[in-house]
């Protein structure tokens, strides 16, 4: 069963990820960890294209909840195309959606994942407001 994407979804990011031979497993499909590094791929090139990056001294993104559906098997050779939606932003927190299919495939969804992204003071090791210029992304 495909979970439903929200209403007010935006895309914000989408890449094309290439399949590699080492993420295949001993079934010859990708194996299902992979699916969560083809998320989290996404989900950090789009924080970098935002000029979001992982900031110790500062402020930033932390995953508290994460997931993946599967549908239909990636195998090797080949290529993804992720695309990466926000929506319900809070006072600390927005979501994320991602849809991957092969590009060989187009419409063919063969994963569907998510995360809870919580903005967090990391000095103060505690959740804060979402900047604005983020909250405008997400919204």
């Amino acid at each position: 069963m495909k979970f439903a994407l929200p209403e007010q979804k935006k895309l914000v990011h989408e890449m094309v990820i290439p399949i590699r031979w080492g993420d295949m497993d001993a079934m010859n499909h990708v194996n299902n960890t992979t699916y969560f590094r083809y998320l989290e791929t996404i989900r950090i090139e789009w924080f970098r294209a935002v000029g979001a990056p992982a900031n110790p001294q500062g402020e930033g993104p932390v995953i508290v909840n994460a997931f993946c559906n599967f549908y239909k098997q990636l195998e090797y050779p080949g290529d993804v195309l992720a695309r990466m939606y926000a929506s319900d932003p809070g006072r600390t927190t927005f979501e994320t959606w991602c849809t991957l299919e092969r590009t060989d495939m187009p419409g063919v969804v063969h994963a569907e994942g998510g995360a809870t992204t919580i903005w967090v003071d990391f000095p103060k090791q505690k959740a804060t407001a979402l900047p604005d210029w983020l909250r405008a992304q997400v919204s």
